[in-house]
């Protein structure tokens, strides 16, 4: 089949796509830089593709252009936390990815760390703090060092290590700039990994190394110093092992489609979990297209496998008003 056969073929399947990008939450800047790339991809392959800036109007720019299903390329509050999800299915528009249900659970760090201990699933112990006296009496609790960051921001926006009691109130205040809903956890000694899922797959992990205190937003995307290890270095057995833990808890919170689950391995090969995420980074900087590259997906074929996410909620928003 020639190539502009394939691409009639997908701009047949697909319709007209709406890709949400951008929108006000903290994480804007990394979300144009991934709908732009979605919306780059999407066109190479032949689909009808329409690039959509969340910010203003979006549900009637929706209505009034008559998209037949929407890319969520949209990270954060606001696009990552059920809202534009509820929206969507609301207008009965199909969308990429988690549900509401799903998105709303892995976008709020508490709740899904309390839904995998429940599961008996390892997390860093951790406290939800509404004003610094709690904060203070995280420290005591938990002990330090405390990773101290907003309950619902991603990217690590507002994320802080707290070594000393002197370093609370700053920790308090990055994290307050974000939202008043603050969480501390316990600092884990450990490597990091992340683990990208596509449908119920779950891609090649990837080993995360920085030269920076953690992880944080400029290791993640300003400076070139952070290492990505795929093959992660661990056997095969054993990352076989950690792929099933990363399935299970986002399976757990009910995330689906696509998505990432971050994690720790110790030095008893003990797997603590971080966070889930339901709409990853597609940048050049983003983990999800290097652990797919490494499993043989280049990066147009991955949007359009995510995109096919869309094709089940077809059906569910239409029975919906029927």
């Amino acid at each position: 089949m020639s190539d502009n056969s394939t691409q009639d073929i997908n701009g047949r399947r697909y319709g007209k796509v709406a890709v949400l990008m951008g929108g006000s939450s903290a994480e804007r800047v990394i979300s144009l830089e991934t709908g732009r790339a979605v919306h780059a991809a999407l066109r190479r392959c032949g689909v009808n593709a329409h690039a959509l800036d969340a910010r203003d109007g979006v549900v009637q720019a929706l209505l009034e252009r008559k998209f037949d299903r929407v890319f969520i390329a949209l990270h954060g509050r606001g696009g990552e936390d059920g809202v534009i999800q509820g929206a969507l299915q609301t207008l009965a528009i199909p969308y990429t990815g988690s549900n509401v249900l799903g998105s709303a659970l892995a976008m709020d760090k508490v709740r899904s760390k309390t839904i995998w201990q429940q599961n008996k699933l390892a997390t860093a112990e951790f406290m939800e703090v509404y004003n610094e006296e709690e904060l203070y009496m995280a420290a005591e609790r938990i002990g330090l060092p405390l990773m101290v960051k907003p309950v619902h921001e991603g990217s690590s926006c507002g994320a802080s290590k707290v070594v000393e009691i002197a370093d609370i109130k700053n920790a308090r205040c990055m994290a307050n700039r974000f939202e008043d809903g603050v969480m501390a956890e316990s600092w884990i000694n450990a490597d990091e990994y992340t683990a990208a899922i596509l449908g119920q797959q779950v891609l090649p992990l990837i080993r995360l190394e920085t030269p920076r205190v953690f992880y944080d937003y400029k290791a993640k995307y300003e400076v070139n110093s952070t290492k990505y290890i795929c093959p992660c270095g661990l056997d095969i057995e054993q990352e076989e092992d950690v792929k099933a833990v990363a399935l299970k808890a986002f399976n757990l919170v009910g995330a689906s489609g696509w998505g990432r689950v971050d994690l720790f391995i110790d030095d008893k090969q003990k797997v603590w979990l971080i966070e889930a995420n339901t709409v990853p980074g597609m940048t050049g900087h983003s983990l999800v297209p290097m652990a797919a590259q490494q499993a043989g997906i280049e990066f147009d074929d991955l949007v359009l496998r995510i995109l096919d996410t869309s094709m089940n909620a077809q059906v569910k928003a239409k029975t919906a008003i029927a």
